[in-house]
């Protein structure tokens, strides 16, 4: 996986080094270690090519920074205090989000207040106060992280506003294909393709008849035999119609290759109209295939979870499209489920392959990918369009073991959620928000880091 890259920004004040060079040493040694530490979480720091002091070095660093496309966030330190006009005209220029690292290289100083070099390295915080005072005054969001890094939870706070950057510039310049057009009558998550574009950037890319007949030709027998010998080492193979299986399986390379061509981060199918697309069956599987390969993906023309899921799992690996479907009010557990789409990676067992009746279109019968989701702790995210705009609504959540039967699981996606509230709390609470029934589930995710990936978002973030 490709590392996410951060750049790195060091506020210092000329005013010292004119007195002394070697008030710096001690703060520069920190800054670094520091950086270390963020490259030993795994993700890609570009420095500065200077401690930046006054206007045309900080100038200097903004130009570096918006010259790579690549860095999802600018994380600015004061090793020392730093006049907030020398740096508030290079920091509205930023292309990227700031993060602010509020820290100092000792975690207790009252012991050393009466020596000057430990004040001179550790009197930062004002430095962020006087920056922070002019970012609101200008409008500029950040985020914020505060405390000593050695001090539990604060790094993790750190890394996750970078997750959470990393995710908002996905979403930003994502491309999601739509097969099939929108559901009939299907409200809660629609918006135009021109107002998620210019609201958010997603574009949204249609697949018409002409890009299934040109891409038909193309799969070859050999294709879909590869193709199947994949299904055969990664799933449990019980669809007994082949001649289905193999239509199904030319479907999803055609969408796969028309996917590779658009360059789409995503897709979403109405399986009501695959037909209309050009595609011989409604292929379920490679629906579960595009999550399982890090692609965005929801169903019935939901362009915009399909974006929101393509975002998060570039972030999230262990990220699926979901939807509640039925509520246990006795156990306090929420059934999770849908036609024929899960993320495959995410099985308390191995996936399995089923023949599926199918009555919705001219396509017909066709085979889908089914399975129970794996126990664990998740966030349960919803994107809802408002008066107002899109609101991000997060949740706590546990997926269980249901206690019931295999038989439970057989042909179909199943899944149970355990919010942290009272089920008859959550549901009142998540539809007073305006959540959609569309949503997506992110195992193993900060809360966090989805908060940071709303507000940078400009979405209204709601937390239940």
């Amino acid at each position: 996986m490709k590392k996410i890259k951060v750049g790195y920004l060091p506020f210092y004040i000329k005013l010292y080094d004119d007195k002394s060079s070697k008030w710096r040493v001690s703060c520069v040694a920190y800054m670094n270690k520091l950086i270390k530490m963020i490259e030993d979480r795994g993700f890609e720091v570009v420095c500065a090519d200077e401690i930046c002091r006054i206007k045309p070095e900080f100038d200097r660093a903004a130009a570096k920074f918006n010259a790579d496309d690549e860095i999802c966030a600018i994380v600015t330190q004061h090793l020392a205090y730093s006049p907030s006009l020398e740096s508030i005209g290079a920091l509205k220029s930023l292309k990227a989000p700031i993060i602010i690292f509020d820290t100092t290289p000792d975690k207790k100083i009252m012991e050393y207040s009466e020596s000057e070099d430990r004040i001179m390295d550790n009197h930062g915080i004002h430095g962020v106060q006087d920056m922070c005072n002019m970012l609101k005054r200008n409008k500029i969001p950040y985020e914020l992280c505060v405390g000593h890094a050695s001090t539990p939870g604060v790094l993790d706070e750190l890394c996750d506003h970078i997750l959470g950057a990393y995710a908002a510039k996905c979403f930003r310049s994502a491309r999601i294909g739509m097969v099939g057009g929108e559901f009939e009558g299907m409200g809660d998550f629609r918006i135009t393709d021109a107002e998620y574009e210019s609201k958010i950037g997603v574009k949204t890319v249609r697949m018409t008849k002409a890009d299934a007949e040109k891409y038909l030709p193309q799969i070859t027998e050999e294709d879909i035999e590869r193709e199947l010998e994949y299904d055969r080492a990664n799933y449990v193979i019980k669809a007994e119609n082949t001649d289905n299986y193999r239509a199904e399986t030319k479907a999803g390379l055609v969408m796969r290759k028309w996917m590779e061509e658009e360059k789409l981060d995503g897709v979403t199918m109405n399986f009501l109209h695959a037909d209309e697309a050009g595609l011989p069956k409604v292929p379920f599987v490679e629906c579960c295939k595009i999550m399982g390969r890090g692609q965005g993906y929801a169903g019935e023309g939901d362009n915009l979870t399909a974006g929101l899921v393509a975002a998060l799992i570039k972030t999230f690996p262990e990220t699926t499209f979901t939807e509640m479907f039925c509520p246990d009010w006795d156990r306090n557990v929420i059934l999770l489920s849908h036609m024929g789409e899960m993320n495959p990676m995410l099985t308390q067992k191995k996936p399995t392959i089923y023949d599926k009746p199918f009555e919705y279109n001219s396509c017909g019968d066709t085979v889908t990918l089914c399975g129970c989701f794996k126990t664990g702790s998740a966030v349960f995210a919803n994107l809802a369009p408002t008066d107002k705009g899109f609101s991000l609504i997060l949740s706590e959540v546990n997926i269980i073991q249901s206690g019931t039967s295999d038989k439970a699981y057989i042909k179909e996606v199943r899944g149970w959620m355990k919010p942290h509230l009272p089920l008859r709390q959550f549901l009142k609470e998540y539809s007073l928000e305006g959540g959609t029934h569309h949503s997506a589930m992110v195992y193993n995710a900060d809360l966090n880091a989805l908060i940071t990936f709303g507000h940078l978002m400009g979405f209204d973030v709601r937390v239940i």
